[in-house]
């Protein structure tokens, strides 16, 4: 009987584990300027449920996320960060939100 009992607490742990593997790893670019642009990115993308990490990289405009893809897609990441401004390679942001940031983040777009 001992045998059962030790493969039951060996096994089922690791096959619990194995199912909650679902928060995942990504890097995208996102196009800004300076610190200001950093808090705002950062922010929009944390605000998402779901969303466990977010650091977006001034000289390199890369945002790296971790986030639970049970609950939100990268999609849905980008989508909440150019709703703030920031064009991302799904999303370019609205002129009009783009338009009403400060004037030292205003990034050179491209069409």
């Amino acid at each position: 009987m001992k045998p059962f009992y030790l493969i039951f607490f060996l096994i089922v742990p690791l096959a619990i584990s194995a199912q909650n593997k679902k928060n995942e790893k990504a890097s995208f670019e996102v196009i800004g300027n300076c610190e200001i642009c950093k808090k705002r990115i950062e922010k929009a993308a944390l605000s998402k449920q779901g969303v466990k990490y977010a650091n977006w990289d001034i000289p390199s405009n890369l945002i790296s996320v971790i986030y639970n893809s049970k609950k939100i897609s990268l999609k849905n990441v980008q989508a909440a960060i150019a709703s703030v401004g920031h064009d991302t390679p799904m999303f370019k942001a609205l002129d009009s939100v783009y338009k009403e940031l400060p004037m030292c983040c205003l990034y050179k777009r491209t069409d």
